[in-house]
């Protein structure tokens, strides 16, 4: 139970401590969600696709096939459900926490953010354009033969990229961040909910290049930082999902799609248009939720009449 009287306020990341707070509690749902997610759901979705007899071809990523990015792409989607099973089962908190302090997704205020995250993504591109590389995946100015393989790849990324990023973006700026947010006080809760999995996320993509690593990092901190000004996922959502229709939407075009799944190579010059975009999203959402007088933070006395009886 919350030590906060009925009149105090929760921020996002310190939700977890209306319901069964404590270290137990958040190794228990982050071993569970890490569990489902790794072993669990792929496990599912490979083998009933093997079962039915690989009706549209071969499940691979590595050459990448559109069979192989729909099973990525559900296996990360998957994060949404896991998340609020992990939040349920484990804090004993109703899973509509996890996506803002109002207990749900704001639609519009989501898509205030894909409108910002489009103004922010279209700064860093204009940089990119005067700089002597792009930094990232090599585009070499000729356009790929349309195929009927590009065209299944397009409605995927189309179609289950903001899925992809949605689970993603559970999981990490989620169920983590209210996990460590929940057990570490203070100031340093906060810092600590923002860096830490800020720094897993960069991890979990694996071995990488000094300024990919950073560039996923940064990405990182500024999804963290915009949970926290805005007391939900949803602008983190919005930026995620631009970025990897942008960078996929690219591939696609100009380069190997095998390779954007997980990049690993990159240079120094990637980072002044991460910094561009990565400051004049967080400046321009910050500016616009103060103006509409966003809720960043939720009365313990509604939450706690809204807490699930286990």
């Amino acid at each position: 139970m919350p030590s906060a009287d009925a009149g105090a306020r929760l921020r996002y990341h310190q939700l977890h401590r209306l319901g069964r707070a404590g270290w137990g509690r958040a190794l228990l749902g982050v071993l569970g969600m890490v569990v489902a997610l790794l072993l669990v759901v792929p496990g599912l979705l490979v083998q009933g696709y093997d079962l039915i007899g690989e009706p549209y071809g071969q499940d691979s990523i590595d050459p990448l096939t559109p069979v192989g990015l729909v099973v990525v792409c559900l296996s990360l989607a998957a994060a949404v459900p896991v998340v609020i099973l992990a939040t349920r089962l484990a804090q004993a908190l109703d899973g509509g926490w996890v996506a803002s302090v109002v207990g749900r997704i704001r639609w519009r205020w989501l898509l205030v953010c894909v409108v910002l995250s489009v103004v922010a993504l279209g700064a860093a591109l204009a940089v990119a354009m005067v700089l002597p590389e792009s930094g990232g995946a090599a585009v070499d100015g000729g356009v790929n033969e349309m195929t009927d393989r590009t065209v299944a790849f397009a409605l995927i990324v189309l179609l289950l990229i903001p899925l992809q990023a949605a689970g993603e973006e559970y999981a990490f700026r989620g169920y983590l961040t209210q996990a460590v947010g929940g057990v570490v006080p203070g100031r340093v809760g906060t810092a600590v909910a923002v860096g830490v999995p800020a720094l897993l996320f960069a991890l979990a993509h694996g071995v990488q290049d000094p300024p990919v690593f950073i560039d996923r990092f940064a990405f990182g901190l500024v999804a963290g930082a915009l949970v926290i000004v805005t007391g939900g996922l949803e602008a983190g959502i919005a930026m995620h999902v631009l970025n990897n229709w942008a960078f996929f939407g690219l591939s696609l075009l100009f380069g190997d799609i095998t390779e954007a799944l997980a990049p690993v190579a990159g240079t120094w010059w990637l980072l002044p248009g991460t910094l561009v975009q990565s400051l004049t999203y967080l400046g321009l959402v910050a500016w616009i939720a103060r103006r509409r007088r966003l809720e960043t933070s939720a009365p313990v006395g509604v939450l706690e009449a809204k807490r699930p009886r286990v």
